[in-house]
């Protein structure tokens, strides 16, 4: 018992390696029922391995869970699921092709005489939908979904299965400010209605506003665990770093006012963008916000070449685009995808393989590529990000901080006039996040055109020189200098604020 409640998972000296790396050292933690258990900590620290072992992805290699008293263990997935614990992880893991219904109730599908019920599984879709205030269509292909969506379907597949603790990894890494605050809603009801939360969370005003309990890890150990009552964003930051660090951003460096135009669109559409039109100057930082499905993505990856523009005009400087990522890295625009794992990284590859991908040409001789110097000019991409100096680990063992840093990695070795940013601190931890943020001022003080796109308000406003809002896969506004506000651009993705 903790504090006269029930403990619904007791984790006792939890111990994990993947090799020489020990993720996890005699990690104990107890979890209330009913509550919000929150784990923070830098990239690394063990937080998301914990939750996996809790949810049978792996097995502990020593220490024990003790389930409502009960020791449990295990090996896999499907039987922690069995045992009523269910994980909706970082990474998305749906069958692309199937509909959202199907992804939902895959595996569990409601029967009739044998046969898949296809109505009532469309109504506990719809109810199900209804409850978390999700807009999912039952039909929709998950393939064809964006990145938040997809997140949705992976929620509602952990309600459909009636868990009585849920491990929620940074689950909002990828939703709008909207649907972050129904998010939350949906995890107060879980609590409410006696369900247990494990939370696993870069944010930590996120963590604060839901959690009951904060187990804050370092190094793959138990830092403290305490009421969230007891602590701030600087205790928690304190506590996962060892040391205090600065949450403000790097100040913004003003482009020259005659600087040139890098990147011009005019008069764009592709799929998800109904018209688009922006520039972007050397040396500046323009962020592209809105709401979840306003089209920003959409936007970055038809500049880039990555979806077929079907109108329009993009120029890098005065040449046109020819529209194919492999002509776009050439001419100097690169590309860091909002999904790692599904568009970036080759997960069983080296590091270094990862990072010289989109470079190899520069670095072979008569089709030969010169090993010497591929791990030379690696190494020295990788030192410019602050990223991990092994180059011949798979990327898989690597921190999400590190993994991110790789993307940033590649996209420098191709040295781009125009840098294209997509969620590029999604799944970040604080101390990541701020190696990110100066290594984006510093490339646009050094001349490089940056566009950015995010979900995170906060970010927008400490990096931003500019911001385009998008809604409906349109340019709705354009923000600058003291127009640029967390109150005009959440007035402009709404269409509640006029756009002059």
């Amino acid at each position: 018992m903790v504090g006269g409640e029930r403990v619904h998972l007791d984790v006792q000296g939890l111990g994990k390696s993947f090799g020489a790396t020990r993720a996890l050292d005699e990690v104990s933690v107890q979890i209330r029922a009913g509550s919000v258990h929150a784990l923070v900590g830098e990239n690394g620290a063990g937080k998301s391995t914990l939750g996996k072992i809790v949810a049978g992805v792996f097995p502990q290699d020593q220490g024990e869970l003790i389930l409502w008293g009960a020791p449990a263990m295990f090996r896999s997935p499907r039987e922690a699921l069995e045992r009523g614990i269910a994980l909706v992880a970082q990474e998305v893991a749906l069958v692309p092709r199937s509909t959202v219904a199907e992804n939902i109730f895959l595996g569990a599908e409601p029967r009739r005489a044998g046969f898949i019920d296809r109505r009532a599984m469309r109504e506990q879709f719809e109810r199900l939908a209804a409850d978390a205030g999700f807009d999912l269509e039952a039909d929709a292909r998950v393939g064809r979904l964006p990145l938040a969506k997809q997140q949705q379907v992976e929620i509602l597949r952990a309600l459909a299965r009636a868990a009585e603790l849920i491990v929620l990894d940074e689950p909002t890494a990828s939703l709008s400010a909207v649907e972050v605050e129904r998010l939350h809603q949906v995890v107060r009801d879980l609590a409410a209605a006696g369900r247990t939360v494990l939370l696993v969370s870069h944010f930590l005003q996120e963590v604060l506003e839901l959690a009951d309990t904060i187990t804050i890890l370092r190094d793959g150990r138990v830092v403290r665990t305490g009421p969230a009552t007891e602590e701030t964003e600087a205790s928690l930051i304190a506590g996962m770093l060892g040391r205090s660090v600065s949450r403000t951003y790097p100040p913004k460096r003003i482009p020259a006012a005659d600087a040139p135009v890098a990147l011009h669109v005019e008069g764009l559409q592709a799929p998800g963008v109904r018209e688009a039109s922006i520039d972007v100057r050397a040396g500046e930082i323009v962020a592209l916000a809105g709401l979840i499905g306003a089209g920003r993505s959409e936007l970055g990856r038809a500049i880039y070449g990555a979806t077929r523009p079907t109108a329009g005009d993009v120029r890098l400087g005065e040449r046109a685009l020819s529209g194919t990522p492999g002509a776009s890295i050439r001419d100097g625009v690169a590309l860091i995808p909002e999904s790692r794992k599904d568009d970036g990284l080759m997960p069983w590859r080296p590091v270094r393989e990862n990072v010289s991908l989109a470079s190899l040409t520069a670095m072979s001789r008569l089709g030969f590529l010169r090993s010497r110097e591929e791990r030379r000019r690696v190494g020295r991409a990788l030192e410019r990000v602050s990223g991990t100096s092994l180059l011949d680990v798979p990327a898989v063992t690597l921190s999400g901080g590190n993994q991110q840093k790789l993307m940033f990695a590649r996209a420098i070795l191709t040295t781009p006039r125009v840098l294209i940013a997509d969620e590029p601190t999604r799944g970040v931890d604080v101390g990541a996040k701020r190696d990110l943020y100066e290594l984006l001022v510093d490339l646009a003080a050094d001349g490089m055109a940056v566009l950015l796109i995010s979900n995170e308000m906060e970010e927008i406003l400490g990096l931003a020189h500019r911001v385009y809002v998008m809604r409906g896969g349109v340019v709705a506004a354009e923000l600058a200098d003291d127009r640029l506000t967390e109150e005009a651009i959440l007035g402009a993705a709404f269409g509640t604020a006029p756009a002059a």
